[in-house]
Order: structure tokens, then C-alpha cells, then sequence
């Protein structure tokens, strides 16, 4: 094989020329197994690209492959060297270099593999890009260049690169696509209750929503007091408590149960959220909790719940305004390092965006929901994003929320695959309790005794599902969701 001629480089003796990480041979042998088998171009066209080459001409003469095969048309020498310029390579002509390229292939078993070495020399090549951009711009970065929006565009561009390295994807055979679909099916029927999605450990919810699906943005939403946080909390445990992971052949651990959970907790710290975790798995009220003001059964209670949640996969950022640009590469660096299967963010309004303070905040929070969905499609793992409704809620008699009442902006509900809101009728009751001994309190009685424990969950967006209202029991003491008992279950409430 012919070698192509290069300009010897100027570079004295005491700093010798690095080159950049390639390997022409490779990227010879790739285009020349194209040449004598057309088919082989298809076992690299989904993941290859003329920009990989690291020799220019060679990225010419794999793009003309390329358009020449989409056309219907065959790629050979004869047929390439029409669309090439007429260069000199090392002496010889670009149509000589075909005809050598064509003559010294044997075999289009290796091309995939000649074509994945070329595609991680140009990984490689990209990498070392990044890592000079990212030295020069801190050198000569202005003054308004803070060296956190450096930090979070170079986590971006590592991110990206990461995910371009893999070689799945494309178009597949509808065959394929039904064996892909009858393997979903069979873990789904291996999976409790039979899901297609992650299980919340909440079976009528999960009846309804059929679990999390993958790269859903979830909204959870309600007035002060209705328990959102709790339900949040609740479906974070209780999908990282099932986590079971298999080791895969190439090393790479893959979920089989549960899920691996990030939680950005905004408002709360992260010792407000264990302490809260900890009384909803023990039973124990977080009150006594915080004062000491334990049995010796309650506290061996205690020690019992917190050696069983060591081990859990939940990973608690409590750092409070961050901006959605933060939140994103944090949730990045947590799937690369310890891997993610949901997220959940309490809760959205404390998110910032990148406008200026000051500015528009419908603007703001449209930036926030659209770049949430983003993530979830980007990192293809559900989000829970808890929300604030607005106050006109209270202004009516019946206080169960609707899509309207979602604050400050219409985008939350736009970009949401799912919208549920907690509603709890026993709280609004609770403080309209009449003077005791009147007709009026005798009644009152009656109905805290009807809803007395007792949630609703209300669907009210599905992009792919029903919705409705799903009701729960609810330990307020403990501030515990959980499935209720078929007995005491209300009339479901159809949409």
C-alpha cells in the first residue's frame, strides 16, 4: 500500500512534532474493502463519517462512496474518480490510488472493525481538541467568561463525545424490531406487576401510567401541604431499595430491577431528607426523630431502617440555586459515574436559567422545562420534576387542581409527557372544622372520618396513557404514601 507524501514539518530537535492519534492503514483498508464489496460500507454508514479520516482525501473519497450508494449507483474506482479533484498523492495520481486501494483489499470481514478503529482515533483526536480549547479559554477567557460556564460547556462537549462513541442505532429491519419488542415484552412480564416502564413500588399508580418510561418528563404538582415531596420521596426509595444490576459482557453494569436515583433536593437538606426517609421506612414520626424523643423499640426500629438503606443507590444533591445548566451536568457526571435510572428534581421554580435576573420569568421557566425534557431524551431516563400551583386554587370550592393551575407557565404543561397533582381533601377539611358539639361539627366528624388517610393522584396529562385519579393511603405522621387497602378504596374518578 501506498503511503501518502507529507510536507516535512518545521520543528527543532528539542521539540519534536506530536502527531495526532490515526491510523492510515486502517483507513485504507476500510476503503478499499468498500471498493471490492459495496455491502461493507453499510457495516460502518451508521456510526462513520467523512470528518473521522484523519487524511483528507480519504474522507473525500468515503463521502462519494456514500452519496454514490444512496443513489442507487455502484462505488468503484471508475465511477469515484469523477467526483475527486485530480490531486497529486505522493506522487501518483488519485485515480492510481483507487485502483491500489481496490487491489491490495482482500476481504470485507474486518471493515466494522477498521471502521471503529478509525471512528475512536477521531474520538481521540476530538478529545485532544476539547482539552486545547479548554486550556486556551481559561488563558484568554474575558472577564464576563466565569470559569463555571467553562467548566459546564466542556462537560457538555464530554458528554457529547461520549455519547458519539457508541455504535448502536440507525435503521433496522422490522424483524429485529420485533425481536427487540418481544425482549421488552419478556422483561416486562419478569418485572413485579409487569411493567414496561420502572416500577414506583405504588402498584395502582402503576397500573394506571404502566411505571417511569425512559426519557419522560414527569410533573408532580400541588399546593403547600398536599405531600408532593413525600410522594416523591417515596417512589425515589422505593425504586432505589429494588435496584438489581447485571454485570454485561463488556463490563458495563446494566439495571435489571429498580433503578440507580439522583435527587435534587432544592429546598430541603440532605439530612431533612434522609431524616424524612428514614421515618416513612421505619415508622417512626421525623419529629421524634429530630428531638430524640425515641423508645428503646422505636430506636432499635431505627437502627434496622438505616442499615437496610445503606446500601441503596440514591444520591442526594442538596445545593440550592443552581441553574437548569448545573443541574444537567451534574446529572451527567452522576450517569458516568455511578449510573443513573431516574431523576427527580424538588422542585422546579427553584431553578434558574441562563437569562439575567430581572427578565422574564415565564421566559425563564420555559427555558427550564424545555431543557428538563431535553435532559430526560438526552440522558433517556425518566425525570420527576415537583412544581408549585398557583393560588387560585384556594379560591374555589372544589380545590382539586387542574392543568390551569400550573404556575407561571403554560411550558411546564407543553413540554410534560405526564402531569399529576396530590391532592388530599382531609387537609382543606381539617381547618374548616366547625364549633365542636354543633350539628355542623357532627357532620364535619363524619367526613374527616370518610377521607380521614386517604389521597388522591391526579392524572391529568398522559402523552402515551389514560388519564384519571388514582387514590392512596397516606400516613401523615410519617409522611408515607402507599397503596390502599381495596376496602376503603373511593370510586376512581375518570377523566
Amino acid at each position: 500500500m501506498v503511503a501518502l507524501a507529507r510536507l516535512a514539518p518545521d520543528s527543532s530537535p528539542e521539540q519534536p512534532l506530536r502527531l495526532a492519534p490515526h491510523n492510515l492503514e486502517a483507513e485504507q483498508a476500510l476503503l478499499g474493502a468498500i471498493l471490492v464489496n459495496n455491502e461493507a460500507f453499510d457495516r460502518v454508514s451508521d456510526f462513520l463519517q467523512p470528518e473521522h479520516f484523519y487524511e483528507k482525501i480519504h474522507g473525500a473519497i468515503f463521502d462519494v462512496m456514500g452519496k454514490l450508494l444512496k443513489a442507487g449507483k455502484v462505488a468503484v474506482p471508475i465511477t469515484i474518480k469523477t467526483y475527486l479533484p485530480d490531486v497529486d498523492l505522493g506522487g501518483i495520481t488519485v485515480s492510481t490510488y483507487l485502483g491500489r486501494l481496490a487491489a491490495a483489499a482482500t476481504t470485507i470481514s474486518n471493515a466494522g472493525e477498521y471502521g471503529r478503529t478509525v471512528h475512536d482515533l477521531a474520538l481521540r483526536r476530538t478529545l485532544i481538541t476539547i482539552g486545547e480549547d479548554m486550556a486556551g479559554r481559561a488563558y484568554d477567557a474575558p472577564v464576563e467568561d466565569i470559569p463555571r460556564q467553562q467548566i459546564e460547556e466542556a462537560e457538555r462537549k464530554l458528554y457529547a463525545l461520549a455519547e458519539s462513541g457508541r455504535f448502536e442505532g440507525g435503521f433496522q429491519s422490522f424483524s429485529s424490531a420485533l425481536t427487540l419488542a418481544i425482549q421488552m415484552a419478556s422483561e416486562a412480564y419478569k418485572r413485579d406487576g409487569g411493567l414496561s416502564g420502572t416500577a414506583t413500588g405504588l402498584s395502582d399508580l402503576d397500573q394506571r401510567m404502566g411505571g417511569l418510561q425512559r426519557s419522560d418528563l414527569i410533573i408532580l404538582a400541588g399546593r403547600p401541604g398536599m405531600g408532593k415531596t413525600s410522594l416523591a420521596t417515596n417512589i425515589a426509595y422505593n425504586i432505589a431499595r429494588a435496584w438489581r444490576g447485571e454485570r454485561q459482557p463488556d463490563g458495563m453494569l446494566k439495571t435489571v430491577s429498580g433503578g440507580i436515583v439522583g435527587f435534587f433536593s432544592l429546598e430541603m437538606s440532605a439530612e431533612q431528607l434522609a431524616t424524612r426517609i428514614i421515618a416513612e421506612q421505619s415508622g417512626v414520626p421525623s419529629f421524634k426523630i429530630r428531638r430524640g424523643d425515641v423508645s428503646s423499640e422505636e430506636f432499635g426500629r431505627l437502627h434496622q431502617a438505616v442499615a437496610e438503606m445503606q446500601s441503596i443507590p440514591l444520591h442526594i444533591d442538596q445545593s440550592g440555586g443552581i441553574s437548569i445548566a448545573q443541574l444537567a451536568a451534574r446529572a451527567r457526571r452522576l450517569k458516568r459515574q455511578h449510573g443513573l435510572d431516574l431523576l427527580v428534581v424538588d422542585y422546579l421554580q427553584l431553578l434558574s436559567g441562563a437569562s439575567k435576573k430581572g427578565e422574564n420569568r415565564v421566559q425563564e421557566l420555559t427555558e427550564i422545562t424545555t431543557g428538563m425534557k431535553a435532559l430526560a431524551k438526552e440522558l433517556n431516563v425518566p425525570i420527576i420534576a415537583l412544581s408549585q400551583l398557583s393560588r387560585q386554587v384556594e379560591n374555589r370550592d372544589d380545590k382539586r387542581p387542574q392543568l390551569s393551575d400550573l404556575r407561571e407557565s403554560g411550558s411546564i404543561e407543553q413540554d410534560a409527557d405526564v402531569v399529576m397533582f396530590v391532592y388530599r381533601e382531609e387537609y382543606y377539611l381539617n381547618n374548616r372544622e366547625p364549633k365542636p358539639g354543633s350539628e355542623e361539627h357532627l357532620k364535619w366528624q363524619q367526613e374527616m372520618e370518610r377521607v380521614h388517610g386517604k389521597a388522591e393522584v391526579i392524572i391529568g396529562k398522559q402523552r402515551h396513557g389514560p388519564t384519571g385519579t388514582v387514590q392512596l393511603q397516606f400516613e401523615a405522621n410519617i409522611t408515607k404514601f402507599s397503596d390502599l387497602a381495596k376496602e376503603d378504596y373511593l370510586p376512581e374518578r375518570l377523566e
